[in-house]
Order: C-alpha cells, then structure tokens, then sequence
C-alpha cells in the first residue's frame, strides 16, 4: 500500500476517535480494496483486536466480528457487513447489494 493512503487513513481514523483505544504503532495489516461497483476501501486488522477498522465512503466504520468460520471471517457494523472468505471478500452497505471485492 502506499505510504500516503496509510498516513491519510491513520490520521482520519485518528480524528475521529475511532482509533484511541488501539495503539497505531501496532497496526498488523491495512488492507485496499476495490469492488466491481467502484467501491473502494481501506480495512486495518490489529493483533489484539477482532475488530476490523474501515474507511469506505470517506468515513470510519468500526466493524465488529460476527461470525469466525473454517472458510472466513464475516465483520459488521455501521450499516456496513464484510466478509473474507477463501472464495473472495464482499461487502455490503446499507440498501445497496453485496458486491465483491479484490485487493488493490
């Protein structure tokens, strides 16, 4: 990923108070994807956390993990549902359909 879209996300995160309890030094992963609808978005996984933190529409979204199964993850919240399977990785939105994603 590159360096700025990292900083930008940290720092809108940051502004927002998504990120105050989570220690930013200690990011695991930040991941950019790209939907067949256009969709792009930025998801960061933390050890420690089963929460996925999300920027997509140009507002953080803290997702909760719903559901840990042998093919996935599935994470939800904000009107936002993720999942991330050996299949493929789709998100929903609030009154819009599933559409799949791809790593950027």
């Amino acid at each position: 990923m590159n360096w700025r879209k990292t900083i930008i996300l940290a720092a809108a995160m940051s502004a927002s108070g998504t990120l105050a309890a989570v220690p930013r030094a200690t990011a695991q992963s930040f991941q950019t994807y790209r939907c067949a609808d256009g969709t792009h978005f930025i998801v960061a996984f933390y050890p420690y956390d089963t929460r996925a933190y999300m920027q997509i529409d140009g507002r953080p979204v803290t997702l909760a993990r719903r559901r840990l199964v042998l093919s996935g993850s599935r994470y939800s919240g904000g009107g936002v549902t993720l999942k991330i399977t050996k299949a493929g990785t789709t998100v929903r939105r609030a009154r819009r359909p599933v559409t799949a994603c791809e790593l950027a």
